[in-house]
């Protein structure tokens, strides 16, 4: 994915107990990363997890895949790119060191469920219409 093509972008810091004693962060947290740029991406499209579960709307993780390409250092840059496959959400996610160095590639996808079944997601997509 080219930089130009996302629709979102978050700095953020990595925590002092998120590293090992190696200075390594734990593989573990990555996906709390990603999982943090999405709510903030939904929150900025204007629709907070919790404002969709209220109405009804609960997004829930389908399948993930990352690939890990280089350690983190101490603050990085997550980007987020958003397509949709039939009734699934596919959050493109990757994560840069401020010097523009891939450190995680992901693709999320994400089912919709309305009031508890399986849907198409089609509330969801008119949310996110702007950024499909």
């Amino acid at each position: 994915m080219k930089e130009n093509e996302y629709v979102f972008e978050l700095p953020m810091k990595v925590r002092d107990y998120e590293v090992d004693a190696e200075g390594i962060v734990n593989n573990a947290n990555y996906l709390h990363y990603l999982e943090h740029t999405r709510h903030e991406f939904c929150e900025q499209a204007g629709l907070s997890f919790r404002e969709m579960h209220l109405s009804g709307i609960d997004p829930v993780l389908s399948r993930v895949e990352i690939d890990y390409k280089t350690p983190l250092g101490e603050s990085f840059v997550s980007k987020l790119n958003l397509s949709r496959r039939g009734p699934l959400f596919i959050f493109h996610q990757d994560i840069y060191k401020p010097d523009g160095t891939p450190v995680v590639k992901a693709k999320i996808s994400v089912a919709c469920l309305e009031y508890g079944r399986l849907s198409r997601g089609e509330k969801l997509a008119e949310a996110f219409k702007t950024y499909l």
